[in-house]
């Protein structure tokens, strides 16, 4: 498998199809960590030495940004596409069936159980367990317990990064039948219909970042964190 290293961290170069093909063979057996880096998220990996470390450690990495296709680039190296969080939870849960059964953890005022129901409706063989929690170490047993009375095979985390992946890193081996966990951010809120996404003409300019300043604009930092921290940070290090 070719991987890309950007920042220090690895990063699959994989297509959606091929990173949705990698999470159902390992939905076979074994017990596997994947995580969705952005621009926002390896700018946090150079402060965090745990963050990073994990990074280095999973067992599939996807570009969930453009910045990181850009990134490839400016390195002479290459990614085939970027693979959203959010399209590649939709696309594997249209494609599993009630013998991967799903857990839903995280997201805020039951939004999670509402992408839940609508994923359900969509595909009517989901087997899917949500509960809000938090990354709490007070919360952790009692969590660690739903997860595994669920029987899940599937764990979609929504905490936020680093917070979600750093949990999932910590308690992993605790559960039981889950086979994959992945950290997905705001995944939920997507596929919920809480945030809208940014149209399709505005994700091809690799503009979504505009679209979400507009309708979050509180979230100017974190933005500015991927738009201008990010690339300041690659074209330094190219220059090294």
């Amino acid at each position: 498998m070719t991987r890309v290293n950007i920042l220090g961290v690895p990063i699959d170069a994989v297509s959606m199809h091929e990173a949705v093909k990698r999470i159902q063979e390992m939905l076979k057996g074994g017990k596997h960590h994947v995580m969705t880096p952005n621009s926002e998220m390896l700018v946090c990996a150079q402060r965090n030495d745990s963050f990073r470390s994990l990074l280095n450690h999973t067992d599939l990495n996807v570009a969930d940004s453009a910045g990181l296709l850009w990134a490839a680039r400016q390195t002479g190296q290459s990614l085939p596409e970027r693979v959203a969080g959010v399209d590649l939870v939709e696309t594997l849960l249209m494609t599993i069936s009630s013998e991967h059964p799903v857990f839903f953890l995280g997201g805020r005022n039951g939004v999670a159980e509402k992408a839940a129901r609508r994923l359900k409706m969509e595909n009517g063989t989901l087997n899917m367990t949500s509960y809000e929690g938090s990354p709490s170490p007070e919360d952790a047993p009692e969590i660690i317990q739903r997860i595994n009375d669920s029987g899940a095979h599937l764990l979609l985390v929504a905490y936020g990064a680093p917070a979600q992946d750093l949990w999932i890193n910590q308690h992993l081996l605790q559960l039981t039948s889950v086979r994959v966990a992945m950290g997905v951010g705001g995944t939920f809120d997507f596929l919920a219909g809480m945030v809208k996404r940014a149209p399709k003409l505005l994700r091809r300019m690799h503009l979504e970042w505009l679209w979400r300043l507009l309708l979050q604009p509180w979230r100017i930092g974190r933005i500015l964190t991927a738009t201008v921290h990010f690339p300041l940070l690659v074209l330094l290090r190219k220059g090294q």
